[in-house]
Protein backbone atom coordinates (compact mmCIF):
# COMPACT_ATOMS: atom_id res chain seq x y z
CA UNK A 1 0.00 0.00 0.00
CA UNK A 2 1.39 3.14 -0.96
CA UNK A 3 1.35 6.01 1.72
CA UNK A 4 -0.25 9.18 0.55
CA UNK A 5 1.22 11.46 2.71
CA UNK A 6 -2.28 13.50 3.29
CA UNK A 7 -1.80 17.28 4.59
CA UNK A 8 -5.49 18.08 5.03
CA UNK A 9 -5.89 22.44 4.19
CA UNK A 10 -4.03 23.60 7.07
CA UNK A 11 -3.90 27.19 7.54
CA UNK A 12 -3.11 28.74 10.63
CA UNK A 13 0.62 29.24 11.10
CA UNK A 14 0.97 26.09 13.95
CA UNK A 15 -1.72 24.22 11.04
CA UNK A 16 1.45 24.50 8.85
CA UNK A 17 3.95 23.89 11.20
CA UNK A 18 2.00 20.68 12.39
CA UNK A 19 1.69 19.52 8.84
CA UNK A 20 5.50 19.55 8.62
CA UNK A 21 6.65 17.77 11.67
CA UNK A 22 3.59 14.84 10.03
CA UNK A 23 5.20 14.91 6.89
CA UNK A 24 8.69 14.81 8.52
CA UNK A 25 7.74 11.65 10.92
CA UNK A 26 5.72 9.77 7.98
CA UNK A 27 8.64 9.95 5.43
CA UNK A 28 11.36 9.44 7.77
CA UNK A 29 8.98 6.47 8.93
CA UNK A 30 8.93 5.23 5.16
CA UNK A 31 11.89 6.37 3.83
CA UNK A 32 13.41 3.76 6.67
CA UNK A 33 11.65 0.67 5.02
CA UNK A 34 13.71 1.36 1.63
CA UNK A 35 17.08 -0.16 1.18
CA UNK A 36 20.06 1.15 0.80
CA UNK A 37 20.34 0.73 -2.24
CA UNK A 38 16.61 1.54 -3.80
CA UNK A 39 16.95 4.89 -1.62
CA UNK A 40 20.35 5.98 -3.60
CA UNK A 41 19.10 4.04 -6.99
CA UNK A 42 17.38 6.25 -9.22
CA UNK A 43 13.40 5.70 -9.97
CA UNK A 44 13.75 4.99 -13.58
CA UNK A 45 14.31 8.37 -15.37
CA UNK A 46 13.51 10.53 -12.10
CA UNK A 47 15.37 11.16 -8.84
CA UNK A 48 16.45 8.50 -6.61
CA UNK A 49 14.55 8.91 -3.07
CA UNK A 50 17.93 10.09 -1.65
CA UNK A 51 17.83 12.97 -3.97
CA UNK A 52 13.93 13.97 -3.18
CA UNK A 53 14.95 14.63 0.08
CA UNK A 54 18.20 16.59 -0.47
CA UNK A 55 16.13 18.23 -2.99
CA UNK A 56 13.61 19.19 -0.11
CA UNK A 57 16.46 19.96 2.57
CA UNK A 58 17.54 22.34 -0.31
CA UNK A 59 14.49 24.02 -0.94
CA UNK A 60 13.43 24.69 2.96
CA UNK A 61 17.04 25.63 4.23
CA UNK A 62 16.36 29.36 2.87
CA UNK A 63 12.81 29.69 4.01
CA UNK A 64 13.85 28.38 7.37
CA UNK A 65 16.92 31.13 7.05
CA UNK A 66 14.85 34.09 6.13
CA UNK A 67 12.05 33.62 8.68
CA UNK A 68 14.58 33.75 11.00
CA UNK A 69 15.40 37.55 9.72
CA UNK A 70 14.19 40.20 11.24
CA UNK A 71 10.65 41.28 9.71
CA UNK A 72 11.63 44.80 8.86
CA UNK A 73 14.39 43.41 6.90
CA UNK A 74 12.25 40.72 4.99
CA UNK A 75 9.43 43.58 4.23
CA UNK A 76 12.55 46.10 2.63
CA UNK A 77 14.13 43.81 0.75
CA UNK A 78 10.89 41.53 -0.62
CA UNK A 79 7.82 44.28 0.49
CA UNK A 80 4.63 43.97 1.89
CA UNK A 81 1.58 41.59 1.10
CA UNK A 82 -2.08 43.24 1.03
CA UNK A 83 -2.87 41.35 4.40
CA UNK A 84 -4.68 38.44 2.54
CA UNK A 85 -3.22 35.00 1.64
CA UNK A 86 -4.75 32.67 -0.78
CA UNK A 87 -5.60 29.39 0.72
CA UNK A 88 -3.87 25.75 1.19
CA UNK A 89 -6.39 24.80 -2.54
CA UNK A 90 -4.91 27.66 -4.32
CA UNK A 91 -1.29 27.15 -3.73
CA UNK A 92 -1.60 23.85 -4.21
CA UNK A 93 -2.88 24.33 -7.46
CA UNK A 94 -0.39 27.20 -8.90
CA UNK A 95 1.94 25.06 -8.18
CA UNK A 96 0.22 21.90 -9.62
CA UNK A 97 0.22 24.15 -12.98
CA UNK A 98 3.18 25.15 -12.73
CA UNK A 99 4.35 21.59 -12.62
CA UNK A 100 2.07 21.13 -15.61
CA UNK A 101 4.21 23.78 -17.84
CA UNK A 102 7.14 22.30 -17.01
CA UNK A 103 8.57 23.89 -13.82
CA UNK A 104 11.82 22.49 -12.66
CA UNK A 105 13.74 22.54 -9.10
CA UNK A 106 16.42 24.76 -11.17
CA UNK A 107 19.12 25.46 -8.46
CA UNK A 108 17.02 23.86 -5.56
CA UNK A 109 17.96 20.29 -7.69
CA UNK A 110 20.69 18.30 -5.85
CA UNK A 111 23.40 17.91 -7.92
CA UNK A 112 24.26 14.41 -8.77
CA UNK A 113 26.21 12.26 -6.23
CA UNK A 114 27.89 8.87 -6.96
CA UNK A 115 26.30 5.78 -5.18
CA UNK A 116 27.96 6.34 -1.72
CA UNK A 117 30.49 3.82 -1.07
CA UNK A 118 29.65 3.49 2.61
CA UNK A 119 25.81 4.30 2.38
CA UNK A 120 24.40 3.86 5.99
CA UNK A 121 26.14 7.17 7.33
CA UNK A 122 25.32 8.83 4.09
CA UNK A 123 22.09 7.99 4.38
CA UNK A 124 21.55 8.95 8.10
CA UNK A 125 23.25 12.28 6.87
CA UNK A 126 20.94 13.15 4.07
CA UNK A 127 17.92 12.27 6.63
CA UNK A 128 18.91 14.10 9.16
CA UNK A 129 19.65 17.53 6.93
CA UNK A 130 15.86 17.07 5.73
CA UNK A 131 14.55 16.69 9.62
CA UNK A 132 17.46 19.36 11.20
CA UNK A 133 16.05 22.00 8.26
CA UNK A 134 12.08 20.80 8.93
CA UNK A 135 12.16 21.39 12.78
CA UNK A 136 14.09 24.18 12.82
CA UNK A 137 11.17 26.21 10.08
CA UNK A 138 8.97 24.93 12.56
CA UNK A 139 10.76 26.38 14.96
CA UNK A 140 10.66 29.80 12.95
CA UNK A 141 7.12 29.81 12.57
CA UNK A 142 6.73 29.63 15.77
CA UNK A 143 7.85 33.10 16.47
CA UNK A 144 5.37 34.02 13.65
CA UNK A 145 2.80 36.10 14.83
CA UNK A 146 -0.30 35.07 12.77
CA UNK A 147 -1.36 38.25 11.58
CA UNK A 148 2.28 38.41 10.03
CA UNK A 149 2.21 35.82 7.83
CA UNK A 150 0.03 37.67 5.29
CA UNK A 151 1.79 40.73 5.23
CA UNK A 152 5.12 40.06 4.73
CA UNK A 153 5.97 38.47 0.74
CA UNK A 154 9.46 36.46 -0.02
CA UNK A 155 10.19 35.39 -3.50
CA UNK A 156 9.26 31.75 -5.19
CA UNK A 157 11.67 31.41 -7.91
CA UNK A 158 8.52 29.36 -9.61
CA UNK A 159 5.06 30.68 -8.30
CA UNK A 160 6.56 34.34 -8.13
CA UNK A 161 5.99 36.65 -4.85
CA UNK A 162 3.94 34.32 -1.67
CA UNK A 163 3.01 36.20 1.46
CA UNK A 164 5.04 33.61 4.17
CA UNK A 165 1.35 32.04 4.87
CA UNK A 166 1.32 30.82 1.06
CA UNK A 167 5.35 29.62 0.94
CA UNK A 168 4.50 27.64 3.95
CA UNK A 169 1.19 26.19 2.20
CA UNK A 170 3.26 25.93 -0.74
CA UNK A 171 6.29 24.23 1.47
CA UNK A 172 3.98 21.54 3.10
CA UNK A 173 2.24 20.74 -0.13
CA UNK A 174 5.71 20.31 -2.08
CA UNK A 175 6.78 17.93 0.62
CA UNK A 176 3.84 15.69 0.43
CA UNK A 177 4.66 15.45 -3.64
CA UNK A 178 7.87 14.79 -3.44
CA UNK A 179 7.22 12.01 -0.45
CA UNK A 180 4.18 10.54 -3.07
CA UNK A 181 6.66 10.77 -5.97
CA UNK A 182 8.88 8.45 -3.90
CA UNK A 183 6.52 5.98 -2.76
CA UNK A 184 4.43 5.79 -6.07
CA UNK A 185 7.23 5.04 -7.85
CA UNK A 186 8.99 2.63 -5.70
CA UNK A 187 5.89 0.75 -5.73
CA UNK A 188 5.87 0.07 -9.43
CA UNK A 189 3.97 -0.06 -12.15
CA UNK A 190 1.09 -1.94 -10.51
CA UNK A 191 0.74 0.98 -7.92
Amino acid sequence: MIPDFETGTPASGRELSDALGALLASGVAYLSTLSDRQFFTPQGSAWSPADHVRHLQLAAAPLARGLSLPRWLLALRFGHGTGRSRSFEAVRELYRKALQGGAQAGRFGPRPEPHPDDAVPRRQEIVNAWSRVTVELQNVIARWPEHALDRQLLPHPVLGPLTVREMLAFTVYHTAHHLRRIAERAAGPAA
